[in-house]
């Protein structure tokens, strides 16, 4: 009896482990990933206005990417106080808009940072196996 009881529960077992195989898996589903929401129809108050062209972008639409940056990012917010602080304290308002094209001037005062930086930039370009290492003092 026991032995019976223990052979049908090993029977059960197989036959549900079998309904776990890959019949559910194969149906056609969309993408989850795939879905981008529309924008709501809304009824405009001026009747008088001129349709759309055909294939057009819609004027009021927002795009997938513009609204999945403002989940992630929260999009555009007013700046808190500690923030405005900040800023105006780093002289946000004094800051030259023009400074990336002075820093290229030749006329620009630069600091001589010595004969290892020059042969750090001036090193030839690869995958760094040929590259050795040597040292002031032994």
């Amino acid at each position: 009896m026991r032995k019976l009881v223990s052979i049908a529960t090993g029977l059960g077992l197989a036959a549900l482990l079998a309904g776990c195989g890959h019949g559910g898996m194969d149906r056609t589903r969309p993408d989850e990933f795939a879905v981008a929401r529309q924008a709501p129809l809304v009824i405009p108050p001026d009747f008088a206005l001129t349709p759309p062209r055909p294939g057009a972008a819609r004027a009021n639409d927002v795009s997938p990417n513009a609204q999945a940056l403002d989940a992630l990012f929260g999009g555009k917010s007013a700046r808190s106080a500690s923030e405005s602080a900040t800023i105006d304290a780093a002289g946000a308002e004094v800051a030259d808009p023009g400074i990336r094209s002075a820093v290229g001037d030749p006329g620009t005062a630069v600091v001589d940072k010595g004969s290892t930086t020059r042969d750090i930039v001036a090193a030839p370009e690869g995958d760094g196996q040929d590259a050795r290492a040597a040292t002031a003092n032994p």
